[in-house]
């Protein structure tokens, strides 16, 4: 009975986006590479929507984020990235425009050039959030280590 008072007064309410998995690993340029681009000079990223930091730059430390978006398209949405790395305690923030359709997509977010130290760094913990333009929060994800846990 909560649950319906909650939900009719729209205070409880399901994220549209579901994050089914975040994988995060560095990838090198190389790994981007397909048969088609030898042909034609394009880069090809199949049916992923690739993002960079530095968009001329491929290789780099990427979150290949697979989700669920159960509401509407939006021509124009924002996922921000916010992590910790091991250089410092402060927080460092990273938002990628980007369309966002209805279904399952995979987000290949990738931090290239400068603003990743090197194939061996990783992230003490990490973020993920998909925001409308307006500021909405339509869902998010995060490392283990993102909060401190309740005692």
């Amino acid at each position: 009975m909560l649950a319906l008072l909650l939900g009719s007064a729209g205070l409880a309410r399901a994220a549209e986006v579901e994050f089914v998995r975040v994988w995060p690993k560095w990838r090198d340029a190389e790994s981007f590479k397909r048969i088609s681009e030898y042909f034609d000079g394009q880069e090809n990223t199949g049916s992923q929507v690739v993002l960079r930091s530095h968009p001329e730059i491929r290789s780099g430390f990427y979150f290949l984020a697979r989700v669920t978006h159960s509401g509407p398209a939006f021509s124009a949405a924002k996922v921000v990235l916010t992590l910790i790395t091991p250089d410092s305690p402060k927080a460092k923030t990273y938002t990628f425009m980007t369309a966002l359709s209805a279904g399952d997509t995979v987000f290949n977010l990738g931090l290239t050039g400068a603003d990743w130290a090197g194939e061996t760094v990783h992230p003490v913990a990490w973020k993920i959030e998909v925001v409308t333009t307006d500021g909405r929060l339509l869902g998010a994800a995060k490392s283990f280590l993102w909060e401190k846990p309740d005692k």
